[in-house]
């Protein structure tokens, strides 16, 4: 066996939840509260200008677009829709609806012959950008950075909560920071790697793991690893898509999902729940194999067990600064823990995904879920930019 150099974090093992409330957490000024529907003015400009953005350069890269022509639909009776597609070389193109024919390019970011500049992104006109960009470039803050730079409101979390809430360990720290319980985890960064062997992290999260990328969703990379044998093969997988690796104790529970909305009053939809028949919520469980999982929304749980997922959803939201929108999962044990997982800021909009489900669930139908983010977008815009910013 090789000698270990030591393992860069494990966290503790926590406690039950209490039963009763969690004490209240605050981000800033903002307090978690109610958990039904926010008060989101309804009424909106009509029409605007969106600008749907989808693509991307990142593994997820084919489910972007399968949610960006849910979302087309859903804003396309209201509102003036540009769609703007990120090709896999980071080009971006006007498009024809989704997935139709590319304009010329409106900015090529790499520089070279062609190149423009985002001079031409404002010679569109849009009044808001709506990103539906899922993992590496598009959800860990750079393209909110951009966009911020460029003075144009955008639907989701700002660029601090979103570079948070992608990387997986800095989710966690902070998570466990405000009081929230995770999973039992290990960190191992690349310059690392030959120091530590399966024997010394199975001694610290139990012989049942997974090995993930740090930054990475959609189950991209992830591997569930039960013996030594297979844990290099599962490190080589994760490490071609992050520097740094998250080893996570294997929690045997319900997977468990609440839809979270709103910029200073978020408030939390039903909990739903994924029901997979698959080892482990896999890429394809998730999107090819419509045998493979269901979703159950209302999740199936005691009201009081609902009420705490709903309340703790709120609360991550809270304690990771996110704005607009975020889905929060959760295990839920059957001895009654309740684990948050992971946050999404740009949480899946095909017909397989959880966050528009909950929603219409809880009353809010996809149209006026969309209508609800482009004005949180703009709201947050506007509050922003009243900042004195010069002395």
């Amino acid at each position: 066996m090789r000698k270990s150099r030591g393992l860069a974090r494990v966290a503790a093992p926590r406690d039950r939840f209490p039963a009763g409330p969690p004490p209240a957490l605050f981000w800033g000024s903002r307090a978690p509260v109610a958990l039904a529907s926010p008060p989101i003015r309804l009424v909106m400009p009509a029409p605007l200008h969106v600008g749907l953005l989808y693509g991307g350069q990142s593994a997820e890269h084919a489910i972007s677009i399968r949610s960006a022509r849910t979302v087309y639909d859903a804003l396309a009776a209201r509102h003036r829709v540009t769609p703007i597609y990120i090709a896999l070389d980071g080009q971006w193109h006007v498009t024809d609806g989704i997935g139709g024919d590319e304009e010329a390019a409106v900015f090529v970011p790499h520089g070279g012959e062609g190149t423009v500049t985002s001079a031409d992104l404002g010679a569109l006109g849009l009044d808001i950008v709506f990103p539906i960009l899922h993992g590496h470039n598009g959800e860990d803050g750079t393209i909110q950075g951009f966009l911020h730079t460029l003075g144009l409101p955008y639907v989701g979390p700002d660029v601090l909560a979103s570079a948070a809430c992608m990387d997986k360990v800095v989710a966690k720290r902070l998570l466990e920071a405000a009081g929230l319980p995770t999973t039992p985890f290990v960190v191992i960064r690349a310059h690392e790697r030959d120091g530590v062997a399966f024997e010394d992290v199975s001694e610290a999260l139990g012989a049942l793991v997974f090995v993930k990328p740090a930054n990475s969703g959609s189950s991209v990379g992830v591997s569930k690893v039960e013996a030594a044998d297979g844990f290099e093969a599962a490190l080589d997988e994760a490490f071609l898509y992050d520097k740094t690796v998250l080893v996570e104790t294997g929690i045997v529970g319900r997977e468990i999902e609440v839809a979270v909305l709103g910029n200073e009053r978020p408030a939390a939809s039903v909990p739903g729940e994924i029901v997979s028949t698959a080892q482990f919520y896999t890429y394809d469980a998730k999107y090819e194999d419509p045998d493979a999982s269901r979703m159950e929304v209302p999740a199936n749980l005691p009201s009081e067990v609902a009420e705490t997922v709903r309340r703790m959803a709120v609360e991550a939201y809270v304690a990771l600064g996110c704005e607009g929108l975020s889905r929060v999962d959760f295990f839920v044990t059957d001895a009654g823990d309740v684990l948050v997982n992971e946050i999404n800021t740009i949480p899946g909009f095909t017909s397989r995904s959880m966050y528009p489900v909950m929603w219409a669930r809880t009353g809010r139908p996809i149209e006026t879920l969309v209508d609800n983010l482009l004005q949180l977008g703009l709201d947050r815009h506007a509050r922003d930019a009243a900042r004195k910013t010069t002395r």
